[in-house]
């Protein structure tokens, strides 16, 4: 990415069934979420939004292979999207196991994303 033009932050949590993708996915749903950018045709080049870039980093507590990339970047409209996954976010007691909800514990998932968008 030549120029980074605006950083959004979220964060996600799959309660039951200890999704990491699901969190993911609300981690970058939270971060672009409340923003809206009415003048980013004007800067990209071409003045095309499929010229833009959004660069995606996850903090994910475990499980990083399992994130499904392709869900993730459907979040994103436009623009060409690049997911790096690294190790943090959180996993924490949801104070319940529940069987038929997929839990295989009773973990909350924890996912932080910091969302890049430039050209």
């Amino acid at each position: 990415m030549e120029q980074v033009i605006f950083i959004e932050v979220g964060m996600g949590i799959d309660l039951h069934g200890q999704d990491v993708t699901q969190a993911a996915v609300k981690a970058c749903k939270n971060a672009i979420g409340h923003n809206s950018m009415p003048g980013i045709t004007q800067v990209l080049p071409g003045e095309d939004l499929n010229n833009m870039k959004v660069r995606v980093t996850l903090a994910v507590p475990f499980r990083h292979e399992d994130i499904d990339q392709a869900r993730v970047k459907a979040v994103f409209p436009y623009g060409t999207v690049q997911i790096n996954v690294v190790p943090g976010g959180l996993l924490a007691s949801s104070g319940i196991l529940l069987p038929d909800k997929g839990d295989i514990s009773d973990e909350m998932v924890i996912v932080n994303a910091v969302v890049e968008v430039g050209y």
